[in-house]
């Protein structure tokens, strides 16, 4: 279901999870979830072990997206949800992939 707000002017946030995150599925649960529920961007490993993403949707969207972060990966552990807000990037993200690890 979308609760996107079609009117709202999308907003963008940089996620950094930490914890059990590499190793689990986390990334694909995440390009799944986030597809599901019409979150634009990006999301990829990092060298330091956390997972790092960048979300554009609407602010209810990207709520839930951070709540869905936090516990909502089987097997995964997250022990910090770093949240920032970003700027929307010119032109739009559309869809949602999985970039290479930084």
């Amino acid at each position: 279901m979308d609760d996107s707000n079609d009117n709202a002017a999308p907003e963008a946030r940089l996620v950094r999870a930490h914890g059990r995150v590499q190793g689990v599925g986390f990334r694909e649960n995440c390009v799944r979830y986030a597809r599901r529920n019409g979150v634009a961007g990006w999301v990829r490993n990092r060298h330091d072990g956390s997972v790092e993403a960048l979300l554009q949707g609407s602010v209810l969207q990207l709520e839930r997206m951070c709540v869905w972060l936090r516990s909502g990966v089987p097997g995964a552990r997250v022990d910090a949800l770093e949240v920032e807000a970003a700027a929307v990037p010119s032109p739009q993200l559309e869809g949602f992939e999985r970039l290479p690890t930084m």
